[in-house]
């Protein structure tokens, strides 16, 4: 009996100490994020800016941002309670809720990466509200398939508005910052060159529905892959997007459009 209750004292010492190496290794984050929410309580906007990563400043101006906790009540801010939280390789994740003056609680999940100057806010993803098909709920933050329909219908608009102008610099300013530090305008243009003298005006896809081949996931590194076609004739247009999060949306990684 002594040996077995060594055994249980050890096991919870054992479950603290990791515990506790947890909550030191992310109370950097929690620090973050709870200094970015008091801003918004506060109204300080320029504060809150300044808990965000430069990547995120890059995708969202300090208008949008605004636009967004409006939107969806975080401008109401009064406490939060982080129920996850991880972090591996300068990236971690808080997975948790605020609640807001009027009484109400908003699911919510904070991404972050860590510089040279502390952790920074890299994303903040709210669940949509109401109801949704079963196999597209937010269990791994896939978007809902209206959702993915626009997202999906928005980037071939971009790609087809750069295509016709024979040019990818509109294009490659509404692309994650990750790709386009990746790629310049010159490059892109060279990849896709081949779409401004084929004569194939792509900005007819408007009137048609993308057609999924695949349900649409995300892989472990974050990254939303969707692929299918459009039912357009005599040919279809196929495509293969890739996506990451990025400030408060979803931002175009990787791109591929052929006729078939």
């Amino acid at each position: 009996m002594k040996t077995f209750l060594k055994i249980i004292v050890g096991l919870v010492a054992f479950i603290g100490i990791v515990l506790g190496a947890v909550f030191y290794m992310t109370a950097g984050m929690v620090d973050s994020a709870d200094g970015f929410f008091a801003a918004v309580e506060d109204k300080d906007m320029d504060k809150a800016y300044s808990f965000l990563s430069e990547d995120f400043k890059a995708a969202t101006s300090q208008a949008e941002l605004e636009k967004f906790l409006k939107q969806n009540a975080i401008d109401q801010f009064k406490a939060s309670s982080w129920s996850s939280r991880s972090s591996e390789g300068g990236r971690g994740e808080l997975v948790g809720s605020i609640s807001t003056d009027s009484g109400g609680t908003i699911p919510i999940t904070v991404n972050l990466v860590k510089g040279e100057d502390g952790w920074k806010i890299f994303a903040i993803n709210k669940p949509n509200s109401g109801l949704q098909e079963e196999s597209k709920t937010a269990v791994n933050n896939v978007p809902s398939e209206a959702e993915l329909v626009a997202l999906t219908n928005q980037s071939m608009a971009a790609f087809a508005q750069a295509a016709n102008e024979k040019s990818m610099l509109s294009f490659h300013k509404q692309i994650s910052q990750l790709w386009q530090q990746q790629y310049t305008v010159a490059q892109l243009d060279e990849a896709f060159g081949s779409f401004y003298d084929a004569g194939v005006d792509l900005t007819v896809l408007k009137g048609y529905s993308p057609q999924f081949a695949e349900t649409p996931s995300i892989n472990s590194d974050g990254v939303l892959r969707v692929s299918g076609h459009y039912p357009t004739d005599p040919n279809q247009v196929h495509f293969e997007h890739k996506y990451i999060f990025e400030g408060m949306s979803w931002k175009l990684l990787g791109f591929s459009t052929e006729l078939q």
